[in-house]
């Protein structure tokens, strides 16, 4: 039976030690949370690193072990050595800020590749070990971008589908890496690789026909004999489950709670991880200059910003902090009464039924990170409005804005445009605040997680079928010119140069031929009953001097 091989940075567990006992529990984030249907099968195995187990005894990594095999969890150990430079320096160090439009974010000295390219090739260890003729490999993210293609080393015919989580760059930004061309092919080794939305498919094709001179027609790529498809599969959330917990008795009267504490003030929230991408300063600005421009609003409207910390250590997230924190105190001091405080700053992690209580509580929900690849607190603010009531303010920039238009959309760089949506946010008509929030609802509930899962599949075993018919086709015609060449009696062979003899280059310079080829002409030229021909769209004079000692035909 085929089977579902899901890869990612981290298995969707986390490893505690409670009274010397090390327990394994499940996750919480968005993809733990999005594939867990898929795990509910027995014939989906995941493969990822388990977490730290360096201080564990080998009696509890035994016991983690065939824990986690009974969960059918394929763990990849890895030393914190690796985990510093393939996760800390590299993923998230260079490629987690280009990613995101922010090259100034990314050192200078950018250390850690060679260890990413050695973490990528444990991973496709991992997963050619337990892999079985027939089984879709599913691999998650910008931390194993190498892996695609060093899977198809190992395993030329597996079905290989890759989803990235995070924003695809313009070309103009990617191509700034150095490590451009690798990161590209280890993509290219997939059948499908998959985005949330068109515009970083798009920037990611342009990336690949300009960087390596693929042909693409559609959303198909031409690589090395295969044809690598892309598309568009906008991740959802487990819908239901959020507007079951909204209707829930404790979190009513959670919500009742909030509202009570200044029944006349509305609320306006953010809830983000603490990140430079999330676009927190911008949002505080924006309130701020609100309140300013408004002085009606002051004292009946207060923010309540939950930020969950992240990287603390890291000195660009410190600064971050405390940028956040000084533009609070001035927003605090300047505008505070004995009574009112404008902003809420919680700093800490929050359960789901804290933060579903805090959607049903909000006015205005403020989803305005400078760029994200979805954003799925957007959606599950939504799927937590069964009253129909509340606006979501989303920044254009986030990937969830191709889905959700009847938000309230804005650019996080323009702080008074931005001020000035969260004032008509707060003075919009019920009639608006319910006709947008239904649209959204029936969007968010259509196209939730289970949905995602099953239509990258079921495009992952299309694809895979396409380029192994591709593949055989190919190899078949080879195979016949190959037959018909090495049977008729006279031969003249007539070879295009850029883009067969060798890769179309960015200047004419770098298309000059290597020494193996230069080897191969002559040894055709020399062969009996042979006519051999290069045809090159270029001068006479380079042909010649790069060419001329082979003994083939030059068409210049």
């Amino acid at each position: 039976m085929s089977r579902i091989l899901i890869v990612s940075n981290r298995l969707p567990v986390t490893l505690r030690v409670e009274d010397d006992r090390p327990i394994l529990e499940p996750s919480l984030g968005g993809l733990a949370t999005g594939l867990a249907s898929l795990m509910d099968s027995p014939t989906t195995l995941w493969i990822g690193w388990p977490g730290d187990l360096s201080e564990l005894t080998e009696r509890q990594r035994a016991a983690v072990r065939a824990d986690l095999d009974r969960q059918r969890l394929v763990p990849v150990e890895l030393t914190a050595e690796q985990i510093q430079r393939y996760y800390e320096d590299y993923s998230n160090g260079v490629i987690w800020p280009l990613f995101h439009h922010l090259p100034d974010r990314v050192p200078y000295e950018a250390d850690g590749w060679e260890v990413y390219e050695e973490v990528n090739a444990l991973f496709a260890d991992a997963i050619a070990r337990v892999y079985r003729p027939g089984d879709q490999v599913w691999i998650h993210d910008y931390q194993l971008m190498r892996a695609p293609a060093l899977l198809r080393d190992r395993v030329p015919d597996a079905a290989i589908g890759f989803f990235l989580h995070i924003p695809f760059p313009s070309s103009e930004v990617f191509r700034t890496l150095p490590q451009r061309r690798p990161i590209l092919e280890g993509l290219l080794g997939a059948d499908l690789v998959g985005f949330h939305t068109a515009t970083y498919m798009y920037d990611f094709q342009t990336t690949v026909v300009r960087t390596l001179g693929v042909t693409s027609e559609g959303k198909h790529l031409s690589w090395r004999g295969r044809e690598v498809q892309t598309d568009v599969f906008p991740m959802g959330i487990d819908a239901a489950s959020f507007a079951e917990v909204a209707t829930r008795r404790d979190v009513v009267k959670q919500v009742r709670a909030y509202r009570q504490g200044a029944p006349l003030v509305r609320i306006m929230l953010g809830i983000d991880r603490l990140d430079y991408t999330k676009g927190i300063p911008h949002r505080l600005l924006a309130f701020g200059r609100m309140l300013e421009t408004h002085p009606e609003l002051r004292g009946s409207v207060r923010l309540v910003q939950v930020a969950v910390p992240s990287r603390e250590r890291v000195e660009a997230y410190m600064d971050f902090r405390r940028q956040s924190d000084e533009i609070i105190g001035r927003i605090n001091g300047t505008f505070g009464t004995p009574d009112w405080t404008p902003v809420s700053w919680i700093n800490r992690s929050m359960n789901k039924d804290e933060i579903v209580a805090l959607y049903r509580a909000a006015d205005v929900m403020l989803v305005t990170p400078i760029r994200d690849g979805m954003n799925l607190v957007a959606k599950e603010f939504v799927a937590s409005r069964f009253d129909e009531d509340g606006v979501l303010v989303l920044s254009e920039f986030a990937g969830a804005a191709a889905e959700l238009a009847e938000a309230v959309q804005v650019n996080p760089f323009d702080i008074e445009g931005m001020a000035e949506a969260f004032a008509r946010s707060l003075a919009m008509p019920a009639d608006d605040r319910h006709s947008r929030m239904r649209g959204m609802r029936r969007r968010v509930f259509v196209n939730d997680t289970e949905r995602w899962s099953r239509r990258f599949l079921m495009a992952l075993a299309a694809a895979s079928e396409r380029g192994r018919e591709s593949a055989r086709a190919l190899q078949t015609d080879l195979a016949r010119l190959v037959a018909l060449a090495r049977a008729t009696p006279e031969l003249v062979l007539i070879l295009d140069y850029d883009g067969t003899l060798v890769p179309f280059a960015s200047t004419p310079e770098l298309g000059r031929p290597d020494d193996d080829l230069l080897d191969l002409l002559e040894d055709l030229a020399q062969r009996p009953r042979t006519t051999v021909h290069v045809v090159g769209g270029r001068g006479r004079e380079t042909l010649e001097r790069w060419l001329g000692m082979t003994g083939v035909g030059l068409h210049a």
